[in-house]
C-alpha cells in the first residue's frame, strides 16, 4: 500500500515539474524582442498556481508510473510521426478534392470498433482522427471502443472500417486489446 502511495506522490511530483517547466518556457518565449518573459513573484506564483492545478486536472492521465508511461511514451513517438505523415497526406488529398474541377467527394458516416478502452487511448483515436482532414469523430463509446466518425469519401473511411491501421498503432502505443505485442 505504501508503494502505490509512493508511486503516485513521485508521479504527482513528476508532473508539476514538467508542466512548470513547461510554464517557464512558455513565460520566456519571446514574440517580440523588446519584451522578454516576466518572472517576478506574482509570475513565479501564477505559474506554480497553473502547474498545480494541470497536475490535479491530470492527476490520472501524465506519469501514471504504475501503468508503464516510459513504455507508452516511447512507443507514442513513432505514432506522433505516422499521425503527422497522414495529415500532411491527407491535406493534400483534401486540396486535390477541393481543386478538382468536378469535386470527387462521396461523404459517408461509419461506425466501427477498436480494442481501445482507456479513457487516454480513446482520446487519442479522437483526436487523430480529427486532426486529420477529411474525418471527423462524430462520437465514442467508451465501453464498447465504438466510433463514429464522418468521411468526405469512402475510401477514406475504409482505411478505419477495413485496413485499421490507426487502431492497431494505439493499441500498440497504449498496451491495450490484441494488438499490445506488434505495430
Amino acid at each position: 500500500m505504501e508503494e502505490g502511495r509512493a508511486s503516485r506522490k513521485l508521479s504527482y511530483a513528476l508532473t508539476f515539474i514538467v508542466m512548470f517547466i513547461f510554464w517557464i518556457l512558455l513565460s520566456a518565449w519571446q514574440i517580440y524582442p523588446d519584451t522578454p518573459g516576466k518572472f517576478d513573484a506574482i509570475h513565479i506564483s501564477q505559474g506554480i498556481a497553473a502547474a498545480a492545478l494541470t497536475t490535479y486536472l491530470s492527476r490520472r492521465v501524465i506519469f501514471d508510473l504504475s501503468k508503464r508511461w516510459y513504455v507508452k511514451l516511447l512507443r507514442a513517438i513513432p505514432y506522433v510521426i505516422w499521425e503527422l505523415w497522414q495529415i500532411v497526406l491527407a491535406n493534400l488529398d483534401v486540396a486535390y478534392r477541393a481543386l478538382h474541377p468536378k469535386m470527387p467527394l462521396d461523404p459517408v458516416v461509419v461506425e466501427f470498433e477498436t480494442p481501445l478502452r482507456s479513457d487516454l487511448a480513446l482520446t487519442f483515436m479522437a483526436n487523430s482522427i480529427t486532426l486529420t482532414p477529411g474525418t471527423i469523430t462524430i462520437m465514442v463509446e467508451p465501453e464498447r471502443g465504438k466510433f463514429v466518425v464522418h468521411a468526405i469519401d469512402r475510401k477514406l473511411a475504409k482505411s478505419f472500417v477495413v485496413d485499421q491501421t490507426m487502431q492497431r498503432k494505439l493499441a500498440y502505443v497504449f498496451m491495450e486489446g490484441q494488438h499490445d505485442s506488434s505495430a
